[in-house]
């Protein structure tokens, strides 16, 4: 389903000077920023649909990044996650990386190679979720047709014309066009090769998903 949920940067780190100095920081780039203490804390209030980058400390008293990260592979939120760490924990950040982390970076970090991994991470998510939704639009419209209609598709799909279609499915040709028309109308393509696209990349990441 279709959200209007701004894609938005989270940060996660129990240093109250941390969370200012990050909100501060990438509030100066214009992205909106919301901060919480604890990842107990993201867990209980964050939107479920949370789209955009989560800046997450690996180390925190209570539940820990590590966790956290596993805790949302299970809520399958659409956020990329970049990991803050300190030197002696770049073998926790390849942990995180492993667990669905995107990135890692360093302390001390550079302010502006941060943005721009915040800003790449932003990017990628939001192409994602407008991806992914695509993917679902087309899955909802193939629910809509018929048996027939679907029957047209799938023939139409492999390239048959017409006649040979209505000779399959011993149907006259002018059934056959009116099939076709309310597959177009209901499957909302332009032209053929619009809704043979459609139909390929919808089956692609099928194919990708079940893998």
């Amino acid at each position: 389903m279709s959200t209007d949920r701004q894609p938005t940067v989270y940060i996660v780190d129990d240093d109250d000077a941390v969370r200012a100095s990050l909100r501060f920081l990438i509030e100066s780039i214009g992205l909106p920023v919301t901060c919480y203490p604890s990842a107990d804390a993201f867990l209980d209030t964050a939107p479920v649909d949370a789209v955009g980058c989560l800046v997450l400390d690996v180390r925190m008293p209570g539940m820990s990044g590590l966790e956290l990260l596993d805790r949302l592979g299970l809520r399958k939120r659409d956020l990329h996650v970049l990991v803050i760490t300190g030197h002696a924990d770049v073998a926790m950040a390849v942990r995180a990386l492993k667990s669905g982390a995107s990135d890692f970076i360093e302390k001390p970090y550079n302010d502006q190679a941060l943005l721009d991994r915040i800003q790449r991470a932003m990017t990628e998510s939001s192409a994602e979720r407008a991806a992914r939704e695509a993917h679902d639009g087309v899955g909802q419209r193939l629910e809509q047709l018929t048996d027939r209609e679907r029957q047209v598709l799938d023939r139409v799909m492999v390239g048959e014309p017409n006649r040979v279609i209505a000779e399959r499915l011993k149907l006259s040709e002018k059934t056959i066009e009116v099939h076709r028309s309310r597959v177009m109308r209901k499957m909302e393509a332009d032209s053929l090769a619009d809704l043979v696209r459609m139909i390929v990349l919808y089956e692609h990441t099928q194919e990708a998903g079940s893998r």
